[in-house]
């Protein structure tokens, strides 16, 4: 409705272009009409997959399509117990994955659940509260100190009014507002006549007039730029996909050409078809997504433990993967509360000096009488909310910070009783406090450094207040100017004796000094980015805050060794050196950086190979926490935007956590390419077995039947035992895995062959003596082959050490879950022969004792080979 921006124009301009007045507001009728015409003030939030979609992605991936080919091909044949095996394999693999996929989901919508908010406005004259979704253009709304602002609202009244817009813009401090209308194109920071939608009101009064809503508020159009972002696919699904099809297409081929020699040597083409559907069901890891999934599920679990909100299971593992973390400063790297750190004392003839009250906090008694006047002035000058608290956190902070150095303030005003308050004049950019003292009404001040230097008159000294000289101003701006380029945001501390409340408190002022306050570092924040550097993972804040205090912060946390490490402006969307940095590569810190900068960093870093995680809690870290491989957001101080684009979110916001959920992630990664390995070995020999029986000219030693329960067994209860193992002690002190490194690499393809060829030969040696020995019964090849392969495989996954453990003592057999799962194993494979029924299905008999003691020694002798073999393996 409005034809220029609303903070170029004056606010009659702007109340008489949106036909309303701001004494009465909108009449109920006209808003009704415009809501009607611009819809309600929502933001649209990131969709969650439905139920149906999670369940249908189960079914996705060469491995389920390749056993859905064979069922098919076994019902066509005639072959209906094979048929219902298979698809009863797949139904089972496929709910458990949707009961683990739709508990995360339901998690994260629980997250998303807003509850509903409401503001003050005025219609028709009469002040009402009603659901912010309701807001249109031309409300009338009223702002007091706690409220959150639910539209973008041009001001026409500011009372001692401040909003806090960290969310939106990354600076910590709040913003002091006016009305008068402000020329060019400030930045969003600058616009201080705007009160913007996802803003809280840290102080004062106000009255606004909504000039846009929902989609079009600056808030609504990140939102929309996080939902045009790709996301992308986790590094884990790429490689467990790219894995998939490589078997499903080396599968085929194999089945196809083995069917075609037997053929062409004169085979029943039949018995052919069902030797292809064997090798096809034999060669598909069937426990691959099942295993996955619940290793995954476990992880998230760990991490819920530690108050981390896992939206996607693939995302533990994605951040175990990670090589660069990006992250925002203000409220991830820092408290998001300031805290007064220290004083400049105007030091008389001497001249300025700065004093670090964080060095000594309860202070010497030889320094207190020295800083004690500037401390009671920061007691004193400050202006508590109906509760008794303050909401602008410059003054709790003034008030917390002389409470440490021993000046309270319920024991100030005692000595100083309060006679009056001078709301903070946004124009004067001052305050101030009067109170009653022994020789009439004083008065404490506080406000912008330059304004109270500017209306100084006289400046504290060791003897008393003296006149200010050209020099003692000169020298006072150099020492404000050094503090702020360590980071500091600054205060002026004066008194005044008006005498009497009425005069002005802003006159003749006697300057006490300077408060010093930071926005400090979170606690755990050093020990946590150590550890991320030490397990080779680079760390990068990238910020909207001024270059000084960015490098100031990193430097405090660790994150470089010094205020002067490299450091990068962003401008035009390109990165600048700051000096002394000659070179933007390699820089631990990005300033000055925009939303849209944040998205073209983490594509950048993407385009140089990284897989990057990017942590962040407002509005503006929500497009990049969705580009990035994996978004981590704070739960606590982080919006619901952020939180929404996010792939784990951190309820506690310890940023300690991330360090937590880089070695849980590692852990996974390992896990899964050892219980990987471990199908493969199996399956392959599964495939040995068959082809090997077919070219030695032997019966068919096992029945698809047969070799589904058997991949049943051995492919879900050992595997997943070894996807659960709680991972090396050395994982954090490694580098991280290339991005490209594939799952399987070529000498893990080798062993797992060499692997395979044993248990094979083991398995085929077991039925040719057995048939070739008339005290090993008749139990017949089928029962033979399977009960010995059966057994190889379980001591196969007791075969399978990490990195330079110990042949036989290694992570696997020190795992219990191992141990209980081989139980468990056997006792499913001796009920497939003692079960009446099932052994009919299965087709297999009771062995004899000899057969027993064959199956037995035959089972073992390959794990013992393998182990012997094998010097280290490489996962």
């Amino acid at each position: 409705m409005l034809d220029r921006p609303a903070y170029s124009a004056s606010a009659d301009w702007v109340l008489d272009t949106l036909q309303v007045t701001a004494a009465a507001g909108l009449s109920e009728a006209e808003a009704a009409a415009r809501l009607a015409r611009h819809g309600p003030n929502a933001i649209a939030g990131a969709e969650g997959r439905t139920t149906l979609a999670i369940l249908l992605d189960q079914f996705r991936g060469a491995i389920v399509w390749l056993l859905i080919g064979a069922a098919l091909l076994s019902g066509a044949m005639g072959d209906i117990a094979e048929a219902v095996a298979i698809v009863a394999v797949l139904a089972v693999n496929a709910l458990i994955g949707f009961a683990m996929e739709l508990r995360a989901a339901k998690s994260m919508q629980a997250l998303r659940a807003l509850a509903r908010t409401t503001a003050q406005i005025r219609r028709e004259g009469r002040i009402r509260r009603i659901d912010a979704a309701d807001l249109v253009p031309g409300d009338m709304v009223l702002l007091e100190a706690g409220d959150l602002v639910s539209a973008d609202l041009r001001l026409v009244e500011a009372t001692d009014l401040q909003t806090d817009e960290s969310a939106l813009t990354g600076e910590s401090a709040p913003v002091a507002k006016s009305t008068a209308p402000l020329g060019g194109s400030p930045a969003l920071a600058d616009r201080a006549n705007m009160a913007f939608r996802g803003a809280s009101v840290a102080r004062g009064f106000g009255l606004g007039v909504v000039v846009r809503t929902g989609r079009a508020t600056e808030l609504g159009q990140i939102a929309d730029l996080v939902a045009g972002t790709d996301d992308g696919t986790s590094p884990l699904d790429v490689k467990l996909g790219e894995l998939g099809r490589q078997l499903a297409r080396a599968t085929l081929a194999i089945a196809v050409l083995i069917a075609l020699i037997g053929i062409a040597a004169g085979r029943d083409p039949m018995e052919m078809l069902r030797t292809g559907v064997a090798l096809a069901v034999a060669a598909a890891p069937e426990g691959l997504p099942i295993v996955a999934t619940l290793a995954l599920a476990r992880g998230m679990w760990r991490m819920a433990q530690r108050n981390a909100l896992v939206n996607r299971l693939a995302s533990i593992e994605t951040l175990g993967s990670t090589t660069l973390i990006m992250t925002d400063k203000t409220g991830t790297l820092t408290e998001n509360r300031m805290r007064l750190v220290g004083l400049i004392l105007p030091g008389g003839a001497a001249g300025p000096r700065a004093v670090d009250i964080r060095a000594d906090p309860a202070l010497a008694p030889t320094l207190t009488p020295t800083l004690t006047p500037a401390l009671r002035i920061a007691a004193l000058c400050a202006e508590p909310s109906s509760e008794g608290g303050f909401t602008d956190p410059m003054e709790a902070a003034l008030v917390e910070g002389a409470a440490a150095a021993g000046l309270d303030r319920a024991a100030a005003l005692e000595a100083l009783p309060l006679v009056a308050i001078r709301p903070f004049d946004s124009e004067l950019k001052l305050m101030a406090t009067l109170h009653r003292g022994p020789e009439g009404v004083v008065a404490a001040v506080k406000g912008a450094p330059e304004r109270v230097l500017q209306r100084a008159r006289r400046v504290a000294g060791p003897e008393g207040p003296v006149p200010m000289t050209g020099p003692t101003r000169a020298a006072l701006l150099g020492a404000i100017e050094a503090q702020a380029a360590e980071g500091r945001r600054l205060l002026g501390l004066a008194t005044a004796t008006p005498g009497d409340a009425a005069a002005d408190p802003f006159d003749d002022l006697v300057l006490e000094g300077f408060a010093c306050l930071l926005d400090p570092p979170r606690a755990d924040v050093a020990e946590a980015i150590a550890t991320c550097r030490g397990a080779g993972v680079r760390v990068v804040m990238v910020t909207g805050d001024h270059p000084a205090t960015a490098r100031r912060i990193a430097a405090d946390v660790g994150l470089v060794d010094s205020p002067d490490a490299p450091a990068c402006l962003i401008e035009a969307g390109r990165a600048v050196p700051v000096p002394p940095a000659t070179s933007t590569e390699g820089a631990a810190v990005y300033a000055r950086v925009a939303p849209r900068d944040k998205l073209d960093l983490v594509a950048r870093f993407q385009r140089d190979g990284g897989i990057v995680a990017m942590i962040g809690d407002g509005v503006n870290d929500a497009p990049a926490l969705k580009k990035a491989d994996i978004g981590v957001a704070m739960g606590q101080r982080g919006t619901q935007v952020a939180a929404e684009a996010s792939d784990i979110v951190l309820r506690d916001d310890a940023f300690s956590s991330i360090a937590a959920a880089l070695r849980q992630g590692r852990v996974i990664y390992d896990n899964i390419r050892l219980f990987v390995r471990y199908l493969l070995s199996c399956n392959l020999s599964e495939i040995v077995v068959v082809a090997g029986a077919l070219v030695l000219g032997l019966p068919m030693p096992l029945l698809p039947l047969q070799l589904l329960y058997l991949n049943l067994i051995t492919d879900v209860f050992p595997a997943l035992a070894l996807g659960v193992g709680p991972g090396a002690a050395d994982l954090m002190a490694r580098p991280p895995r290339p991005p490209g490194e594939p799952m399987i690499g070529g000498r893990a393809w080798r062993s797992v062959a060499l692997d395979a060829v044993t248990i094979a030969a083991g398995t085929l040696g077991a039925v040719a003596i057995a048939g070739a020995d008339p005290r090993f019964g008749d139990p017949g090849a089928p029962t033979i082959a399977f009960l010995t392969l059966a057994t190889a495989q379980l001591w196969q996954a007791l075969a399978m050490p990490l990195g330079e453990e110990g042949r036989l003592a290694n992570q696997a057999t020190r795992n219990p879950w191992l141990w209980a799962a081989i139980a468990l194993s056997l006792a499913l494979i001796l009920l497939g022969v003692v079960f009446a029924p099932l052994a009919e299905l299965l087709a297999l008999a009771m062995p004899n004792a000899a057969a027993w003691g064959l199956i037995a020694v035959a089972g073992f002798l390959p794990a013992l080979a393998n182990t012997l073999r094998r010097r280290t393996t490489v996962i």
